[in-house]
Formats: C-alpha cells, sequence, structure tokens
C-alpha cells in the first residue's frame, strides 16, 4: 500500500521556484507526496533533498539510473542516505543492475523500475529496439524481470496497470504517470488517462504534472486529482 498515492512532479527548473510551487499547500491538512526529477536534481542537488525531507514532504526521487549494477549498487546505497522513500531505475539495465539496486537499497527505500517512457508510441519501441515485440509484451516482460528482481513496483502507463498486476506478486506496485485530468493537453505524453481511469486499470499510485503544476490553482486541482482517485 501507498501511504500518499498521489505524487506531483516538481518539473521546474529551480528549486525556488519549486518551493513556491509549493508555498500554497502548507494550507491543506497533509502534505502533498512529491516527485524530484532530473531537471531539478540536477539544478540543486542532494541538499535541496535534505530541505524537502526536512519539510516533511514523501519523496519520489526520478532518477532512471541505468548503469552496470556494481555503479548501480553503490549509487542507491548513498541514496538511502538521503531518506527518500521511492527511486527509480531502468528496467532494461537487467536483473543483475536491478538486483545489485535492490541489495543496496536498506529497510525504507522503495526501488521502482521504468518499463518505457509513456511518451514513447508502439513505433518508437520498436523502432529503438530492432524487434516487431508489441510495446504491451515489451513491457510485460521488464516487469517480470523486474518483480523477479525483487524490485518493488514498476512505472509504466495506466494503460499498462492492470496486465502488469495480474502478472507479478500481490503487493507489487504500479505507478502510473502519463495523468491527466480531463479535458487537459496531453502535451508530449502518448498514453494517458485520468486518474479515476487509471485507478480503474489497476494503478496503485500515480505520478501527475502539468494538470496540477500548470493549472491556475495547483491546489485545488491536486484535490481534484485526489477526489477522483477516491471515488
Amino acid at each position: 500500500m501507498i501511504n500518499r498515492p498521489v505524487f506531483i512532479a516538481l518539473d521546474f527548473p529551480d528549486g525556488n521556484t519549486a518551493l513556491n510551487f509549493l508555498e500554497p499547500f502548507k494550507k491543506i491538512d497533509k502534505k502533498p507526496a512529491i516527485k524530484v526529477g532530473m531537471e531539478l536534481f540536477y539544478a540543486e542537488g542532494l541538499d535541496f533533498v535534505r530541505d524537502l525531507r526536512q519539510k516533511g514532504f514523501d519523496i519520489f526521487l526520478d532518477l532512471k539510473l541505468y548503469d552496470i549494477p556494481n555503479t548501480v549498487g553503490h549509487a542507491v546505497a548513498n541514496i538511502a542516505k538521503l531518506d527518500v522513500q521511492y527511486l527509480t531505475l531502468h528496467a532494461a539495465g537487467g536483473t543483475k543492475m536491478m538486483t545489485a539496486a535492490v541489495a543496496n537499497k536498506g529497510q525504507n527505500l522503495k526501488i521502482l523500475a521504468v518499463t518505457q517512457l509513456t511518451s514513447f508510441s508502439e513505433a518508437d519501441v520498436q523502432e529503438i529496439s530492432q524487434s516487431t515485440v508489441t510495446l504491451v509484451e515489451n513491457v510485460l516482460h521488464l516487469a517480470k524481470m523486474a518483480d523477479n528482481a525483487g524490485v518493488d513496483g514498476t512505472i509504466s502507463s495506466p494503460l499498462e496497470a492492470g496486465m502488469i498486476q495480474a502478472n507479478t506478486q500481490s503487493d507489487f506496485l504500479t505507478i502510473t504517470p502519463g495523468i491527466r485530468l480531463a479535458g487537459d493537453n496531453a502535451n508530449d505524453q502518448k498514453r494517458v488517462t485520468t486518474p479515476a481511469k487509471a485507478k480503474q486499470l489497476g494503478a496503485t499510485g500515480l505520478v501527475v504534472g502539468r494538470s496540477i503544476t500548470k493549472a491556475s490553482d495547483p491546489v485545488a486541482a491536486y484535490q481534484q486529482v485526489l477526489n477522483e482517485w477516491s471515488r
């Protein structure tokens, strides 16, 4: 189970912008969980992540690690010291790499494996892999690899969440980006759904970016996502 199932993606160029965005959320009872991706992490670094933790935010550190097993294992051991709750790596790094990550994550950090980016279409996946294997087949293969390696869950499109849940252990997490409120622009995402549809399809948690961060009232948009998820 996930304590705070909706993660706000802080896709901002710097820490001041991110903190200013978070300021209005002080008025709600429970702080939202937040995703810190590469853009913000590389701009602000470890101290900014520590500061967010001290402010009481649950953090999803989205670094999409991909390297040889030894390097990823040591990187995960260092990241675990930050007391973040979630960390991503690429399932395409293979079983040995994912197993090394799991062996070094400690007690509280959950590892999530990215299957295929939600910006990828069927044609994109087949072009990259030079294979006729379908996108869905590829996602399922990577999810099974992650589950067998002891990874806690996957990052995938909500369209694949139910399939992943049906073919992995019962406590395996299916966290889904590519979430848009009804009427919002899909932008560069190809495989998207609403929060309610994602839950219906089998998602156990959501990553929501522009539908909240670009809203005229981000707090209201966040609460709308929570309401749709709860229904």
